[in-house]
């Protein structure tokens, strides 16, 4: 047979431009003059095909006008990719009914992204979602065949699968699933899933009689038989309310002695009117915020986000052992039910809000029942009523009242100062309350964040032991990354985008989870196939300097310390640690502390070496401001700058000669990365779209090898009009490319790779460049120094 002619002839005949075919024939050698047909379909990457209706179509064309051909294997892949992601074989003949067809390749269907779930011990499904899976075991090879190219419309909109041109037996397997409600739905993915990967031990599951085992035995071996049993906290998760006094009592003597200085400013002096009106002034409008809060942030949540109030009932359908818990939890504190609230967004997330435990409010997005199993979101129930319990979220509604009111302050006697003129006492005066206003705004912003990780472990805490299965909150936390960054990386509308952005960074104080700290976490655990794989990500947290620097301006604990933290209680519980973090202090301990420690003070300096040379500049500037040249003063903290900036990078940017293969997975678990010396290193893998998604004029990209993903930042020689103009022009086209990308890597909040080259395996090369950007700061910095003191007088 001539493929290239039926190659052709396909083409033609699909009347889809999509799509190009590729074609293989093969004779068979059992039956001489017949052969097998493999076709593939190259199809572009968002393009969606009814795989039902090109088999269909295929086994009635290549028969009719090819009658030699007796078997016919279909696969398919996007554009640019080696590896088929579908595939299925029929046989071809005269009469031949569907008992006729290959056995399909069940391993290829997964219907999950959470691979890990295809092996991980989970508890026994529902009876109606066990007799799906057993009914489909019961099909034949030709009907599992015509129902596996249906399952992934199913699991997305039941409604749009159409039973009318499956076999009888096929038709009544499939149809009554199209009632399930989307839990139900959900688990049966699941579970399909499992069965596909591996049937065997499926099927051993399901029937424990047969496997010798009872229902629920592989959840009670990473849980405890019963929750309340007494736990000893985690040595390094502080103390709460030692954090809570101080925090509080900090920042309201930082209102309080500042508004006694603006009073006091104000009036000419300090009276006694002045210091009772101030304390007056503190008390009323705390306590008023205090009280109001619940109904404001109620107006917020709805007006911003669609927050919808549902009852536990609602929650019990969704996950029947979160409703358990908050009933258990309440009735054992004698706590009011929290009002429960639910928001229609993707990404998984929580918090709580309130003035008070009984008018408190627990509100979760629907991604937290999409990403995590039962017992997980129970946990994260259980975490959120710990807030409730420990009075977190009364205080932390305090405490970022206080700040904001140190805020408002530094707005309000900054600009009293400028309209009173700075050459006046008053107006200098209140230049330098200003300033100390601001200082106290940013010292108090460290204690709040401070405070909230304090709370995080001791919330954390209370889950472990309220439920007694820690493991099940530490894979809680990690699914929560997993899920932000999988729904960052999808093409939604504008609106849905900024939704989303704003419920991430307007809950990022109160929520379970700092969406920036995702990255790292969510992509090693999505396509790392073995749990102790995401475990040695976490050997950057506790160990690294860096760690305990980038801790400082977060939100939450860093997930390897929280992870570690649960893992103490699982072992106090006597239960396997999920994430094998065991191994993970043991190899902790084994660090290089000269490597890990000995240049850090060093770095820190190099870090901030630009800042620090304009500070040393206008140092030296003094005595050229004092005698009124402006110009020479400029100059000398500009020339300082971007001094400070040429000597750091040699550091960023060392030599790319020769730079180690290595994988995502493998930069993530070295625990010698910083943010500022670069890694030199090369990735094999595919670009999987913008670094920004909601985007489309963004330079930087995501690039993904087997094991994670990572962020690409580009940078032009034309600095940012190069980067838009790339970002507009070139982006798009390179997502789908398999390849090469070289560059340095770093570690921070979120891990990136500074793109120097990006070669695709058909040889397209796209250069990036920034150290150039760098150089050019440096010479335009030093240039402009120049000229500034040279024609400055002094």
């Amino acid at each position: 047979m001539n493929e290239q002619e039926v190659a052709h002839w396909l083409e033609r005949a699909l009347a889809d431009l999509r799509l190009r075919v590729q074609v293989k024939a093969q004779p068979l050698q059992d039956s001489p003059g017949d052969y097998a047909l493999v076709v593939m379909l190259n199809r572009p990457a968002n393009a969606a095909l009814n795989y039902e209706q090109l088999t269909a179509w295929f086994r009635k064309v290549v028969a009719s006008r090819y009658p030699q051909v007796k078997r016919l294997a279909l696969y398919s892949r996007p554009m640019g990719q080696q590896q088929a992601d579908w595939k299925t074989q029929v046989r071809l003949g005269p009469g031949l009914t569907t008992e006729g067809t290959l056995q399909p390749d069940l391993s290829h269907y997964c219907f999950v992204l959470d691979r890990q779930l295809l092996t991980a011990d989970l508890p026994q499904p529902s009876s109606v979602v066990r007799q799906a899976v057993l009914g489909f075991h019961g099909l034949t090879s030709g009907q599992k065949e015509e129902v596996l190219p249906l399952l992934p419309t199913l699991f997305r909109n039941p409604s749009a699968v159409s039973t009318v041109t499956l076999s009888v037996e096929a038709s009544l397997w499939l149809e009554p699933l199209k009632s399930l409600s989307p839990y139900e739905l959900r688990l049966l993915s699941i579970w399909l899933s499992r069965y596909c990967f591996s049937p065997s031990r499926t099927l051993a599951d399901l029937d424990p009689a047969a496997s010798g085992c009872k229902i629920g035995q592989a959840k009670r071996n990473y849980r405890a038989p019963q929750g309340g049993v007494a736990l000893v906290l985690a040595s390094f998760a502080g103390n709460l309310t030692v954090a809570a006094g101080l925090t509080l009592g900090l920042l309201f003597g930082m209102v309080f002695v500042l508004a006694l200085a603006v009073f006091g400013t104000l009036e000419g002096g300090l009276s006694f009117g002045s210091f009772l009106l101030a304390v007056l002034l503190a008390l009323a409008f705390n306590a008023l915020v205090f009280f109001l809060s619940p109904w404001v942030m109620d107006w917020i949540q709805q007006s911003l986000y669609g927050t919808q109030w549902v009852s536990l009932g609602e929650i019990e359908c969704r996950s029947p052992e979160s409703a358990e818990v908050i009933e258990r939890v309440c009735r054992q504190h004698k706590l009011k039910q929290p009002k429960l609230g639910l928001i229609p967004d993707q990404n998984p997330t929580t918090f709580t809000y309130g003035s008070l435990p009984n008018n408190a409010r627990i509100v979760v997005s629907e991604g937290l029942f999409t990403y995590l199993e039962d017992e997980e979101v129970a946990t994260v129930y259980a975490h959120e009523l710990g807030h409730v319990i420990h009075w977190d979220f009364a205080v932390m509604t305090l405490a970022s009242t206080l700040l904001q009111l140190l805020y408002l302050l530094y707005v309000y006697v900054r600009d009293r100062g400028s309209s009173e003129g700075r050459n006046r006492r008053g107006g200098k005066n209140l230049a330098f309350l200003a300033l100390v206003a601001y200082l106290f705004y940013v010292a108090g912003s460290y204690l709040v964040l401070y405070l909230s990780r304090v709370r995080e472990y001791f919330a954390d805490y209370f889950a472990a032991e309220t439920t007694g299965n820690p493991n099940a909150l530490a894979r809680a936390l990690v699914k929560i990354a997993l899920g932000i960054v999988q729904e960052g990386e999808r093409e939604q509308d504008e609106e849905t985008r900024r939704r989303s952005t704003r419920l991430l960074e307007g809950m990022r104080a109160l929520g379970i989870y700092d969406a920036k700290a995702a990255g790292t976490v969510g992509t090693a655990y999505r396509l790392a196939s073995d749990p102790s794989q995401v475990g040695r990500v976490f050997l950057w947290d506790p160990f690294n300097p860096w760690a305990w620097w980038m801790e400082l301006n977060s939100t939450h604990p860093l997930t390897g310390k929280r992870v570690r933290a649960l893992a103490t209680y699982a072992e106090q519980l006597d239960l396997p640690v999920e994430f094998d973090i065991a191994s993970v202090v043991a190899q902790g301990k084994q660090l290089n502390r000269q490597q890990l420690y000995g240049s850090f003070l060093l770095d820190m300096l190099l870090l901030n070496a630009e800042w620090l040379g304009a500070i040393l500049g206008m140092g030296l500037g003094i005595p050229a401001l004092q005698a009124g040249s402006y110009g020479m003063f400029a100059g000398l903290a500009l020339a300082g700058a971007s001094l400070g900036l040429l000597l750091k990078m040699p550091v960023m940017y060392p030599s790319l000669e020769n730079p180690p293969a290595l994988t995502v997975l493998k930069a993530l678990s070295n625990p010698y990365t910083s943010p500022l010396r670069g890694l030199p290193m090369q990735l094999q893998g595919r670009v999987i779209g913008r670094g920004n998604p909601g985007y489309r004029l963004g330079a930087d990209l995501k690039f993904q090898d087997e094991t994670g993903m990572m962020f690409l930042r580009y940078a032009s020689r034309f600095g940012p009009l190069g980067n838009f103009l790339f970002g507009a022009r070139q982006a798009a086209g390179l997502i789908g490319k398999e390849g090469t990308v070289v560059g340095w890597f770093r570690r921070g909040v979120a891990p990136y790779l500074d793109l120097s080259r990006f070669q695709s395996r058909y040889g397209e090369v796209v250069t990036s460049h920034p150290p150039f950007g760098q150089a050019v700061q440096v010479a335009l910095g030093l240039l402009g120094a120049l000229l500034l003191m040279a024609f400055s007088p002094f």
